[in-house]
């Protein structure tokens, strides 16, 4: 064999062993799942009210880059005030600043039909993210973890638009 055709043979399979890394690691790099159970406690401000305050439980799921975000809001009693389900994919994790944005693609609603005072939260919600989904098709929501503690399974996260600190359970 000469030269020149020991070198082509050996350029090729430094390609293929290229080309065979790459494909390994776009097979194994995807958007981490992570799963939150999240809970708030809910008042209006100029009010202390009982019928104004409310508790916010957030359920937050994501596989594979696809999410889905569940907001139920209950009464003091205990008694479901109303929910809102959301569905979407994560666009962008930072994971230095543990930034994650979504993207809602639809959205679904259900109001109780005992409770007369919807809770302001989730009429602000219901707003922002119609208004969004009728105009762009899609409601941005981003997520931002303040604080973590691995060994307790918390987490201290800031929703957004909805300007909502909840305390979260990481589920793994």
């Amino acid at each position: 064999m000469t030269r020149s055709r020991l070198w082509a043979i050996n350029i090729m399979i430094l390609v293929l062993l290229l080309a065979s890394m790459g494909i390994i690691y776009r097979l194994t790099t995807r958007v981490p799942s992570f799963m939150l159970s999240c809970s708030s406690e809910l008042f209006h401000r100029k009010s202390a009210a009982q019928d104004q305050r409310h508790y916010l439980l957030v359920d937050l799921v994501s596989n594979e880059g696809q999410a889905q975000i569940n907001y139920r809001y209950f009464d003091y009693e205990g008694n479901l005030a109303g929910t809102l389900s959301m569905k979407g994919t994560v666009d962008r994790i930072d994971t230095e600043n543990q930034i994650y944005d979504i993207s809602v693609t639809t959205k679904k609603e259900f109001l109780a039909s005992h409770n007369s005072k919807v809770p302001q939260h989730l009429a602000y919600l219901s707003y922002v993210s119609s208004l969004n989904l009728n105009k762009k098709g899609l409601h941005s929501l981003s997520l931002q973890v303040i604080e973590r503690d691995e060994a307790k399974d918390y987490a201290v996260v800031l929703f957004q638009p909805s300007n909502t600190v909840c305390g979260c359970r990481l589920v793994h």
